[in-house]
């Protein structure tokens, strides 16, 4: 069924736990368009931006973001997305091109590609510093690591579900396109009673793919009633996200000032001009001597 929404959250038993569910169909088929990524580093990239989409949901002020960032020595590299409070998400792999073989429950193996290494999460709230906390990666499927990640570095138990279905699609590009992407996750609050923990295990245990319910027609909200059924679940907020890059032109301007006016200088005479990428979204952004120069004296 299709909705004005693609994110929403929830609270229930009188506020001793929340809920957050998003469908990021379009948002990971995206970054699937920009980067051009293989199935399998589709899922891991379509995975780390969900998440990263659930953890903002916490945030108060337009200019608070969440980055989520994952170092691991599997083929796929790092793995970075950053979210604004509407569950707006940018993102990029390492290796986009990254490959591997169905794992041995013929899934796409996005635990291989990862592999071991950490996990940071990075809460910008617009204090004199933002607020870090890095745990290692259980497992590389992205959301078992954003659940321990949450008990160990912020001591919330949490459930979080992610999941990004890829299938053939002759009409795509690649030969292959997101048929269904989402996630969410459960917190409890401090002081919830042992039997709602329990309640809430069982139900988060008894729930189907996520990737299954959105592609059979879930909304958000189905989700939401169907881990919180029997429990007074309230909404609270829904909203309408995507991927989103926010690169400027004023952006590479200050990063091509950032490396020293001396290189830059050095840039201007002997490349006469310069060329810089979004990693986000692949923009390209050319300056020829002229803009250098004015970047260099302040003549803008």
């Amino acid at each position: 069924m299709k909705t004005d929404y693609n994110i929403i959250t929830g609270i229930c038993a009188d506020g001793m736990a929340r809920v957050i569910a998003v469908d990021s169909t379009a948002t990971v088929q995206r970054a699937l368009e920009i980067h051009n990524t293989t199935p399998v580093a589709t899922a891991a990239l379509g995975r780390t931006l969900t998440c990263a989409s659930l953890l903002s949901s916490g945030l108060k002020n337009d200019t608070d973001s969440v980055t989520l960032s994952i170092k691991g020595d599997g083929p796929i590299g790092g793995i970075l997305a950053v979210s604004d409070r509407f569950g707006n998400v940018r993102g990029y792999c390492s290796d986009p091109r990254a490959d591997l073989p169905l794992n041995s429950e013929g899934k796409l193996d996005v635990g291989g590609a990862v592999g071991k290494g950490v996990l940071t999460v990075i809460k910008d709230l617009g204090l004199k510093e933002p607020y870090s906390g890095t745990t290692e990666l259980v497992s590389g499927e992205i959301a078992q690591d954003v659940t321990y990640y949450l008990a160990a570095s912020e001591q919330i138990p949490s459930a979080v579900a992610a999941g990004v279905l890829v299938g053939p699609d002759e009409n795509a590009p690649a030969g292959y396109s997101v048929i269904a992407a989402g996630g969410y996750m459960v917190q409890l609050m401090p002081g919830a009673p042992d039997e709602l923990a329990d309640t809430i295990t069982a139900a988060v245990g008894a729930m189907l793919p996520v990737t299954t319910l959105i592609g059979a027609g879930a909304t958000p909200d189905d989700i939401c009633r169907d881990l919180l059924r029997g429990l007074d679940y309230k909404e609270e907020t829904r909203g309408q996200c995507g991927y989103r890059c926010v690169c400027s032109r004023e952006r590479m301007e200050a990063g091509l000032l950032s490396v020293g006016k001396r290189e830059l200088r050095q840039i201007m005479l002997e490349d006469k001009g310069a060329e810089t990428v979004c990693h986000f979204c692949n923009k390209i952004y050319r300056f020829d001597e002229n803009d250098l120069w004015k970047l260099l004296t302040g003549k803008r």
